[in-house]
């Protein structure tokens, strides 16, 4: 069911808050053995919001717009008297005094937080596979990854474990756990959604956004996080829409059947009516890779006092990370964040004669879980470095970037297609996205329920 759906039916009278909050609920407990996409269920706080959302719609009225909507959080956003873990053994039992600023905007329009989702401890790797909290499991495949940091919130939704989930991005862990789960992923614009309250990795490239199951939906989220119309967006007619297609970088070691993919939506972007212009991106490798630099530089500063009083209490591949955070340079820091800067001037000027960029949003497949190192192509490279080869250079810049679904490998693996515009222009990212799904995503669609069905 979609968001969209679950209002109407609301409205009709058809349930109630209270039913569909049941329902999530009986589902979570029966599914999350399988997939472990939850550290934490808040049941008896999402029975009273459902009850507070249930006597609402009863006076007639849907007083917020996201009145009864079940979702979740990723267990790195703090939640007001339930549990907030960050995936780490440290902050186990972390009981935070106040909402962050989205569980406050969207509870503030009616949302029900059905819990809090399984994460790569404190966000810091893209394989969601916790050494205190399990493996979260890929639903199309449940011995593959979900992608991460985010992995809780995209097995959740791609799961039917509720109807959206707030995730965070530093180099793209929204728009991969979307891309491996084959749900749709927003990492919007930097500073347009407040991170207060997320313990984050960097302050330079930290953004929050929704995961959710279509583009629709995204965009009543997004009118929940934001109070602008994003629904408004979603038409079909993406005529004259100037779409660039990168020559250099995205098209280089990529998977055969990602590029088919890739190549294939293009194709279907552009019988719509929009125009696909070659365009090229000469810094985007040297500039995506400074993004380690600044987010391994600044997450050891955040965690500095924990990393010499707990070092042992962290996860063996995150307290690496740190520590080699902590041998990274001020003259090495300030010059990645210089690159940060003439990165975002470059892209901005690449965009000032285009609408969006449309990349792929993984060069490769969701891998086994327990996989350290990929090759493709005859580049060889750690797993973190891979999947996050192509969302990082705009976490890096801020620009807005979408992902959606565009298909499967011949492995019945989720495939995305990553699209970015300029700050701020995120109802383009709607009205391409959605004009996308509405035209080649149906059969998509009704494979991902049958696979949630028969989990």
């Amino acid at each position: 069911m979609k968001i969209s759906e679950l209002l109407i039916g609301y409205k009709n009278k058809e349930f109630s808050p209270t039913e569909i909050t049941k329902l999530f609920l009986e589902r979570i407990e029966h599914v999350n053995k399988k997939l472990n996409a939850f550290i934490t269920v808040s049941d008896e706080h999402a029975l009273k919001q459902a009850k507070l959302a249930e006597e609402n719609w009863m006076k007639g009225y849907q007083s917020s717009v996201l009145q009864g909507v079940p979702i979740s959080y990723k267990d790195l956003i703090n939640t007001q008297g339930i549990r907030t873990t960050n995936g780490s053994h440290i902050d186990k039992a972390y009981f935070p005094q106040e909402d962050a600023y989205v569980v406050q905007k969207l509870e503030t329009v009616g949302a029900i937080n059905l819990g809090k989702n399984n994460l790569h401890e404190y966000a810091f790797g893209i394989t969601s596979s916790n050494p205190f909290y399990g493996s979260v499991k890929n639903p199309w495949k449940t011995d593959h990854i979900p992608g991460g940091s985010s992995g809780g919130s995209g097995v959740a939704v791609a799961a039917n474990l509720g109807l959206a989930s707030i995730g965070t991005d530093t180099g793209g862990s929204i728009r991969i756990p979307a891309s491996a789960c084959g749900v749709v992923g927003l990492k919007p614009t930097v500073n347009n959604i407040s991170t207060k309250g997320i313990k984050g990795i960097s302050w330079s490239l930290d953004h929050v956004g929704p995961l959710t199951q279509d583009v629709t939906d995204l965009a009543i989220i997004m009118e929940g996080l934001t109070d602008r119309r994003y629904s408004e967006h979603c038409k079909s007619d993406i005529r004259g829409m100037r779409i660039g297609v990168p020559t250099n970088f995205f098209t280089d070691h990529v998977e055969p059947e990602i590029t088919k993919a890739y190549q294939n939506s293009l194709l279907e972007l552009e019988k719509l009516g929009a125009i696909l212009i070659d365009i090229e991106l000469p810094f985007a490798e040297a500039a995506s890779n400074s993004v380690f630099t600044i987010a391994l530089a600044e997450g050891a500063s955040i965690h500095e006092t924990t990393l010499h009083t707990q070092q042992d209490d962290y996860g063996n591949d995150v307290k690496a990370h740190l520590l080699n955070g902590t041998a990274i340079g001020a003259t090495d820091y300030i010059k990645a964040l210089n690159i940060q800067k003439e990165a975002i001037n470059q892209l901005d000027h690449v965009l000032m004669d285009i609408d969006l960029i449309a990349t792929p949003t993984l060069p490769v497949s969701p891998k086994p879980i327990g996989i350290e190192h990929v090759e493709t192509d005859g580049l060889e490279e750690d797993i973190f470095t891979c999947m996050t080869r192509f969302t990082r250079l705009f976490s890096l810049t801020g620009h807005p970037a979408l992902s959606i679904p565009v298909g499967t490998t011949t492995d019945n693996l989720p495939i995305g297609l990553q699209l970015v515009s300029k700050y701020h222009q995120e109802p383009l990212l709607i009205r391409a996205g959605f004009a996308f799904e509405e035209a080649c995503l149906s059969d998509f669609y009704k494979q991902r329920s049958f696979i949630a069905e028969n989990i």
